[in-house]
């Protein structure tokens, strides 16, 4: 009797089925839960840490935001930022842990996107399975844990780079993604989203074009117009994103004083020639990840042959010929396009457009990827064991998170990181200034002073703020004389109410009512809205028995800012005094 060979039991199947995907989904997101825990021990100390160098000067630490509405936040150049920012603000107010926590949170989705693209890239490249996913599980563990993307995580102030890259990275592997060949209407209205809210973050991100179109370029199908022609519909409505994106970006450029043609400290083809250098810093610091700092020490070049300019200009022309030349291109795809990726997501802010700072170790956060291609076209000729090079790329993500981990720790606080900065840069003007501030802050006036000191001598052009901070820090160490001496400086620059302002507590200090009330009409009579003058107008009165002008300048103070809970303590002493007469 012949045996009948059994039907597959589709309900089994299905069920097979089903626990497959279950098992895969599973997989996916143990690794994106590992990846969160990865980022918080290397981010730890930063995490529990400070508000650091700009964070306290960003907009939400104003009093005008604390009660002001969603519009008010949002009505800026970068409103997707600002509604981040808004979000942490009425949930937490100024505790600085939950910035940190979203930052990091910020930064998980950025590496996690990373991944998927760099997944989809070396399949086009050739590259499946195991393999394809443990070298995209690499280069999304190095962005996720290189030290140089600290200053970008930790600085709150940064959040624009974080918030920015990942919303870039979500719309390109989008983009990857499609559903069809030829991405459809909707996934393309969902990409220029993504991409608007990312150029409203920071203005960097209006590049995604132009990197979509080399995408097309070396991938669908590789060094071919066909993929370009084939996602005609998401260009058709990207010539207008494109605009408005350069628009945005021109406003910004023409609105800002420290960046754009026309900065003073550096014109187009002085600032192109410094970055000549500064690529070439960039890329060590991603080999080799020492001597990161806050405030890197570079000048500009103001000739070709400035700090040897031209050569690193020249040398950065011929990589980029040799990733174009096609037959470098065709035998190293990845590489190719990683340089090629590399230059044209740095181009916003390391061309010729002056930025004030040369060098930013935050400018690589974007970029970066571009590097990680020409290193996984290595890996994936390296003539060894999987299992050997697997290994070797994990103890080098554990070396990246020990390194993350104590870097982030010179950015948990005001002082570690402008000790490590000055370390660095000992002749540079802003360290020092910025670690005197630090000192005084903590009550440690004789260190500030010294500090105070070095900036005085390397400034170039110093801005009255110096010298009203070390006019302060003497302050501190009771020498007012001196004080008033750093004052009259300040005045010489920018005779202010600010200064005056100090100038008038000083001398109040000393007993000078006098010198101090005229110090103080002074800086009134330059701005009737400077708070702190009324502050100390009503404290000399106070000590000179003129109670009854002292009860009016301190509710005068009050006026201007009804939380300031030393002039309501001044007031309430003041009438009790005068009560008691």
């Amino acid at each position: 009797m012949k045996s009948k060979k059994r039907k597959p039991d589709s309900t089994q199947a299905a069920a097979s089925h089903v626990k497959t995907a279950r098992w895969g989904a599973l997989h996916w997101a143990a690794a994106a839960f590992g990846a969160f825990v990865a980022a918080l021990i290397a981010y730890w100390p930063a995490l529990r840490g400070e508000f650091v160098f700009d964070d306290l000067m960003l907009p939400f630490t104003a009093i005008e935001y604390s009660n002001a509405p969603l519009l008010h936040w949002i009505a800026g150049t970068r409103p997707v930022l600002m509604l981040s920012f808004w979000a942490n603000y009425v949930t937490s107010g100024l505790n600085p842990l939950p910035y940190h926590f979203t930052n990091i949170v910020l930064h998980v989705a950025a590496a996690i996107f990373v991944f998927l693209a760099v997944r989809q890239v070396l399949d086009s490249a050739g590259e499946s399975g195991t393999r394809r996913d443990w070298l995209a599980g690499f280069a999304g563990a190095v962005f996720l844990l290189h030290p140089i993307q600290t200053e970008s995580v930790a600085y709150v102030a940064s959040r624009s780079e974080v918030l920015s890259v990942s919303l870039f990275y979500a719309a390109f592997a989008l983009f990857l993604y499609r559903r069809r060949n030829g991405i459809g209407w909707f996934d393309s209205i969902a990409v220029l989203a993504l991409f608007g809210a990312a150029v409203t973050t920071k203005e960097h991100a209006a590049v995604l074009p132009a990197l979509l179109l080399l995408t097309d370029y070396y991938w669908n199908p590789p060094f071919s117009f066909a993929g370009i022609r084939r996602n005609w519909r998401l260009y058709s409505l990207t010539v207008a994103g494109a605009a408005a994106a350069s628009m945005w970006v021109l406003r910004v450029l023409r609105e800002s004083d420290t960046a754009g043609l026309q900065l003073k400290e550096a014109n187009w083809y002085e600032y192109f020639l410094t970055q000549g250098r500064v690529i070439w810093l960039y890329v060590r610091l991603f080999v080799f990840p020492f001597g990161l700092n806050v405030d890197h020490d570079v000048p500009f070049s103001r000739g070709p042959l400035d700090g040897g300019a031209i050569f690193g200009v020249t040398a950065l022309l011929a990589v980029a010929v040799a990733a174009i030349i096609y037959r470098y291109r065709k035998r190293y795809p990845l590489a190719s396009y990683g340089v090629l990726m590399f230059f044209l997501l740095l181009a916003p802010t390391s061309s010729f457009i002056p930025i004030m700072d040369p060098v930013a170790e935050r400018r690589m956060y974007l970029p970066m990827v571009g590097l990680l291609f020409v290193v996984l076209e290595i890996l994936r000729r390296i003539s060894v064991r999987r299992g050997e090079t697997a290994w070797a790329c994990a103890a080098v993500c554990v070396l990246l998170l020990v390194a993350t981990n104590s870097r982030s720790q010179v950015w948990s606080a005001p002082v570690p990181l402008w000790e490590d900065a000055v370390a660095k840069s000992p002749r540079k003007y802003r360290p020092n200034f910025q670690l005197a501030f630090a000192y005084q802050s903590q009550g440690r006036c004789a260190e500030a002073i010294r500090h105070y000191n070095v900036a005085g001598e390397v400034a170039r052009s110093p801005q009255y703020n110096l010298f009203l901070d070390w006019a302060l820090a003497y302050d501190c160490l009771g020498d007012q004389p001196k004080g008033i001496e750093k004052l009259e400086r300040a005045l010489q620059i920018t005779p202010n109410a600010h200064v005056y302002a100090i100038m008038g507590m000083l001398y109040g200090k000393q007993g000078k009512s006098k010198e101090a009330l005229a110090a103080l009409d002074t800086a009134i009579q330059l701005d009737p809205n400077f708070q702190p003058a009324w502050v100390y107008r009503g404290a000399v009165y106070g000590s000179s028995s003129q109670f009854e002008k002292a009860v009016e300048a301190y509710r005068q103070a009050l006026a201007l800012n009804p939380t300031d809970e030393g002039a309501r303590r001044g007031l309430a002493l003041v009438q009790a005094q005068l009560s008691g007469r």
